[in-house]
């Protein structure tokens, strides 16, 4: 019997995934298609004075961008389903090769980032919520709400301005050093280009992590069970120990996974300030040049990839307490 509803279940998910991303598909392709950048102008680049407007036409033509707009969602869709996204205009290379290439140097970002927030405003929650109304609390709190009203980018041309700029500590941008190929690249020297774009994705994702936790350490503290435990002589890290992680850990790990998407809008804001080679950057310069291709299989990547941040924070719950567990899992 379990396993037939863990089946029903993955398959629900699955009918949620697909009508997700058809949604998705039509919206941006609609949003997409109206868009007043020209695709072929974006392609030629500084050449357009030297090419004909008959030679327009034949790139045109080969783009397919001189059928209907619905003649061409239905070409696109047609080759999506059979595991084709096309080529980028911009690239000149596969889609799926594109966002492959770009993926591994995002995810090298977000997954230091998405570690670091989840860490540290763990800790703080935790922190602020033992030492609730001190001073200590009140700091942690006033910094939350100080990075929660901070714009990402902002807080990124900050940094590159100290850590960069004054004190010459980390590279100003890009990657990898300028000049050298990729295999000669030392560990040392990815960590040192990758350092300030994870810290300002990191220390923007902290504050919601550390406001929830707290919140609900808070609540467990005056429950009774806890009231309880302090009454058989609990007090400090061996009562969180044996009557607060559980409880507090739940809300943190379901907000986090399902902050993918905030991680992955922060990533396109802070790949655009450090010009880090990863697939948020290809995202802006995908909407300015017109690619069509490649935005449109960026898009249904990026909705997977959130969907699957929230379907691993659903299956989490089901393994950390057991007693949440819904009778459709």
């Amino acid at each position: 019997m379990r396993y037939k509803q863990i089946a029903q279940y993955i398959i629900r998910k699955s009918i949620k995934l697909a009508t997700l991303l058809i949604a998705v598909s039509i919206l941006s392709f609609t949003l997409i298609s109206y868009s007043p950048i020209d695709p072929v102008q974006s392609y030629i680049g500084a050449d357009m004075t030297r090419v004909s407007p008959e030679q327009r036409e034949d790139i045109a033509d080969y783009w397919g961008l001189n059928e209907p707009k619905f003649e061409q969602f239905l070409n696109w869709g047609g080759n999506v389903l059979q595991g084709e996204l096309g080529t980028s205009l911009l690239y000149r290379s596969s889609v799926v090769e594109t966002i492959g290439e770009r993926f591994l140097a995002s995810l090298a970002l977000m997954g230091m980032a998405w570690i670091l927030s989840g860490l540290f405003g763990f800790i703080l929650g935790i922190i602020a919520g033992m030492k609730e109304e001190t001073w200590i609390d009140r700091l942690i709190k006033g910094y939350c709400f100080l990075l929660a009203s901070t714009p990402a980018f902002w807080l990124g041309l900050l940094l590159l301005m100290l850590f960069s700029v004054w004190l010459g500590w980390f590279p100003i941008g890009l990657g990898s050093p300028a000049g050298i190929l990729a295999e000669d690249v030392s560990l040392f020297e990815r960590l040192r280009h990758l350092a300030l774009p994870a810290l300002t994705l990191s220390i923007a994702g902290v504050a919601n992590v550390a406001l929830h936790t707290r919140q609900k350490l808070i609540e467990v503290l005056e429950s009774e069970y806890v009231r309880f435990a302090k009454a058989k002589g609990e007090r400090g890290f061996t009562l969180l120990w044996n009557h607060g992680l559980r409880n507090i850990s739940l809300p943190a790990i379901s907000l986090h996974f399902a902050s993918f998407g905030e991680l992955f809008g922060g990533a396109v804001l802070a790949e655009q300030v450090f010009s880090y080679p990863g697939l948020g950057q290809a995202v802006v310069q995908a909407g300015l040049g017109g690619d069509i291709p490649l935005l449109l299989g960026i898009v249904l990547f990026s909705t997977i990839f959130v969907f699957t941040g929230n379907l691993i924070a659903d299956l989490l719950y089901n393994v950390i307490d057991p007693r949440i567990r819904k009778d459709d899992i």
